[in-house]
């Protein structure tokens, strides 16, 4: 398996290749390609002030369409690919916590959202609504209360409205390659403190 073979030093690179060889691919049926819908959550990140860690979290909460083994989404599906836990389970080795945890989480964070915010509903796009059918719906007492315990579901909050917000045809953002340095120096730091 291919993930066998990533480490701290290849592995922003290999998402980088992702983002080169299959960003252009459409995204749910949104009038951005997929690419562009995590350049722009990125981007909002940014204009929102966000540390580091949760523009890098905007940036590749989506990894997981890509790395899925269930394959990427289609309007036509009728079951959930979990591309939340595929994306997670990539990045888990080699980013911190909280970005691995926003990656993991931004699907929940819809449907928590979807729960506490009367609002938030009426934001989503039709591919979202489509996919929270998929995804177990707005979530009930229970599974907001297990929702609000995970110390990351503030940032995976933020970092669902910035993907919700990243579906802009034409959004003026910046390049992947302008965040490389940015994902070195985190995938760096991380290394160092997990064999401190």
């Amino acid at each position: 398996m291919v993930h066998e073979k990533l480490n701290s030093g290849n592995i922003v690179e290999f998402i980088a290749d992702i983002f080169e060889r299959r960003g252009a691919e459409s995204y749910l049926g949104e009038p951005v390609t997929m690419s562009e819908h995590m350049l722009q959550g990125a981007w909002l990140a940014e204009q929102d002030g966000a540390p580091d860690e949760l523009v890098a979290a905007a940036l590749l909460h989506d990894i997981g369409h890509y790395t899925s083994e269930f394959g990427t989404y289609s309007p036509d599906d009728v079951v959930d690919k979990h591309h939340d836990e595929a994306g997670g389970e990539v990045l888990e080795r080699f980013f911190p916590p909280v970005i691995v945890e926003c990656v993991r989480l931004h699907v929940a964070a819809k449907r928590y959202l979807c729960a506490t915010d009367p609002s938030y509903f009426g934001k989503l796009s039709p591919a979202s609504v489509h996919t929270l059918s998929l995804q177990g719906g707005p979530m009930n007492a229970d599974e907001v209360a297990h929702f609000r315990g995970n110390p990351h579901h503030e940032a995976a909050v933020r970092v669902r409205i910035w993907d919700e917000g990243g579906k802009v045809a034409g959004m003026e953002t910046r390049s992947f390659r302008d965040y490389v340095p940015m994902l070195e120096r985190i995938v760096h730091n991380h290394a160092g403190e997990a064999g401190a």
